[in-house]
C-alpha cells in the first residue's frame, strides 16, 4: 500500500489516499486536529513524521476492514457525539427509531430502563431530549458499562447504570417504559463475519442461537418490572416483527405493533402492559 512520509501535505494524502476520500479526510482530521474546513484551507499543512506515522497505522487498519467508528473512537447518533470502542456496538441510524417511539410513549417525569446499554446511547439521547425523566440503563459488560458512563458525563445528563443480566439485579424496581436493542442476530448468520459486524462485541449481536432468546427473555419478564400501561419497546432483526409480536401477545400485552425504519423495514416492536400481564 502507499505509504505516508513525514513531510507529505494534506493534499497530497488526499491525491493518493488508500481509503476512500470522506474517510481520509476524516481520518486526517482526527490525525491534525483541523476541521472539515480547515483540512480544505490549510491543504498545505505539512505532516510532522509521528502525524505521518499515526496516519499510516490508520490506513492499515481501515484497510483491514476495522471500522471507521473504531478509528475515531466516536460514532453521531441523534445528534449526539458518543465515544465508542470494541466493547460496544456502533449506535446506529435504524436505532434513532427506538428512541424516537420511547420519547413518544413515556410520561411526563417518567421513569424507563434501557437494558443491554452498550455505549448508553439510547438512554442518553432520552435524558438529554427529555430532562424530566428518570433513566437507568443496565449492561451485563463492565467494560461497555465504563463507555457509557463516560458518555453521560460528557453529555451532562443523569443515568443510573447497574451491571445486570437482563433483569437479575433490578431488585423489583418499576418503570413506565423499558427500550431495549438487544443481540438478535441468529448464530450463524454470514453477516456476523462481514463488515464492521467483525470487529463488533459478538455477545451484543447475536445471542448464540435463534435469535429470539433476549427478546424472549425480556417479553416474559418485563411486565414485572412495568408500572400499569406502561411500555415495551425492543428492536429487532428485519424478519422478527412477527415472532416479537407473537412474543408480547403470548405475554399479554395489548396495542401490540410493529414499527418501520427509514428503509420502511418492520425494526421497532411494542406493547402496553395490560392489567393481567405475566
Amino acid at each position: 500500500m502507499i505509504s505516508i512520509g513525514a513531510g507529505a501535505t494534506i493534499a497530497a494524502v488526499m491525491r493518493n489516499t488508500p481509503v476512500d476520500q470522506l474517510e481520509t479526510r476524516m481520518l486526517l482530521g482526527h490525525v491534525t486536529q483541523l476541521t472539515r474546513v480547515q483540512l480544505i484551507t490549510h491543504a498545505e499543512h505539512v505532516l510532522s513524521a509521528a502525524e505521518a506515522e499515526q496516519l499510516n497505522s490508520l490506513f492499515q487498519r481501515r484497510i483491514a476492514g476495522e471500522p471507521i467508528a473504531y478509528l475515531l473512537g466516536k460514532r453521531e447518533f441523534f445528534g449526539l457525539t458518543f465515544q465508542v470502542d470494541p466493547a460496544v456496538l456502533i449506535p446506529r441510524p435504524d436505532t434513532e427509531l427506538l428512541v424516537e417511539l420511547a420519547l413518544q410513549h413515556v410520561p411526563q417525569q417518567g421513569r424507563v430502563l434501557d437494558m443491554g446499554t452498550g455505549s448508553g446511547a439510547i438512554a442518553i439521547a432520552i435524558a438529554h431530549t427529555r430532562g424530566d425523566t428518570h433513566v437507568s440503563a443496565l449492561d451485563v459488560s463492565a467494560s461497555a458499562l465504563l463507555v457509557a458512563q463516560n458518555n453521560a458525563k460528557t453529555h451532562q445528563v443523569d443515568v443510573e447504570f447497574l451491571r445486570s443480566d437482563w433483569f437479575a439485579a433490578l431488585d423489583g424496581q418499576q418503570f413506565d417504559l423499558i427500550v431495549s436493542n438487544p443481540p438478535y442476530i441468529v448464530a450463524g448468520d454470514r453477516h456476523l463475519s462481514e463488515g464492521d459486524l467483525r470487529f463488533e462485541p459478538i455477545d451484543a449481536l447475536t445471542d448464540h442461537a435463534d435469535g429470539l432468546s433476549a427478546l424472549r427473555t425480556i417479553s416474559q419478564l418485563a411486565a414485572q418490572h412495568l408500572s400499569d400501561e406502561g411500555w415495551l419497546l425492543m428492536e429487532h432483526g428485519y424478519d422478527q416483527a412477527e415472532a416479537v409480536r407473537d412474543l408480547l401477545t403470548a405475554n399479554d400485552f395489548t396495542q401490540v405493533q410493529s414499527w418501520c425504519d427509514l428503509a420502511n423495514i418492520e425494526r421497532v416492536t411494542g406493547g402496553k402492559k395490560s392489567g393481567t400481564a405475566k
